[in-house]
């Protein structure tokens, strides 16, 4: 399989969902808990799924569900043994569903939760807020959670991809971001970088997501906020994949996913692709990482 260059370095691509991944997030509405009452479960898995399907036939390459209507969060609510198997009942109800690959996002940094969600119900990846920083957020110190990941993941018998944010939105460092990159990519073994905005919904700027590529040696670089149908173009050069989700709701992040934002977003991604002879992410890597692991 040729690979064609780009700004004079091989593509890198995405574990599991291939070259510029186009990850759909799944919102979900407030879960009943141990510490607080949510929506019924039956009437989550069915907007779950209704908003996955949304994801798939727009032409979305994968999926990613977190837990976004729980907030104010817990820094680690991996006690909370109701929210963790409600997550996992949802999780595997879209993985029964659709065939893109699924991801968990367990807030606020619940990194061993997202993993035991992500493994228990088919998913293929998790998005760690905080892998190897210490972070001060709204709801506390956040403190790296990349040793108990690796060694959670070490032991599964199937692969489990790690994405990891550095400089995570909603947060601020305690170290300059360059040396946490730097210290992140050296030590750690996530599978890719995650940049993004300084909040839900807001756009990272371009030279600050290439500077950080240019510090993340052969880790792929995933865009985690504010991308859109107006500013992909913006990152086209500089990211290998983008998690989108409130450019494609209806009215705002809380709301629904609009199939008409949601398609015309990847028939444009479709567009910035075409003539590249490499793998296109979604089901055809899937499929064959499936077959390597």
């Amino acid at each position: 399989m040729s690979m064609l260059k780009e700004d004079g370095a091989e593509p890198r691509l995405i574990p599991m969902l291939g070259y510029k991944p186009l990850i759909g997030v799944v919102h979900l509405p407030p879960l009943t808990t141990e510490r607080r009452r949510g929506d019924d479960i039956d009437h989550l898995i069915e907007y779950a799924i209704s908003e996955a399907v949304k994801l798939e036939e727009s032409g979305f390459d994968a999926i990613i569900v977190e837990n976004f209507g729980d907030g104010p969060y817990h820094m680690d609510p991996g006690d909370d043994k109701l929210l963790i198997a409600t997550m996992a009942v949802i999780v595997r109800e879209i993985t029964r569903r659709v065939k893109l690959p699924v991801g968990v996002n367990v807030l606020r940094n619940a990194a061993t939760s997202s993993l035991a969600v992500a493994y228990s119900s088919g998913a293929h990846f998790i998005r760690v807020n905080s892998y190897c920083e210490t972070r001060l957020t709204p709801e506390g110190l956040m403190e790296p959670a990349g040793a108990a990941v690796e060694d959670m993941r070490s032991r599964l018998p199937r692969y489990v991809a790690v994405f990891a944010d550095v400089d995570v939105k909603h947060s601020w460092g305690l170290a300059p971001v360059e040396e946490s990159v730097r210290e992140c990519v050296v030590r750690g073994s996530m599978d890719a970088l995650i940049v993004s905005g300084s909040r839900t919904g807001a756009a990272p700027q371009p030279g600050y997501v290439a500077s950080i590529r240019a510090l993340a040696g052969n880790k792929p670089i995933i865009i985690g906020s504010g991308v859109s149908y107006e500013n992909i173009i913006n990152y086209w050069t500089v990211a290998d994949g983008f998690i989108v989700g409130t450019s494609i709701k209806l009215w705002g992040t809380r709301s629904p996913i609009s199939v008409e934002k949601a398609a015309k977003l990847a028939q444009k991604v479709k567009e910035l692709r075409s003539g590249r002879d490499i793998p296109l992410g979604g089901r055809f890597l899937l499929e064959h990482w499936d077959r390597k692991t």
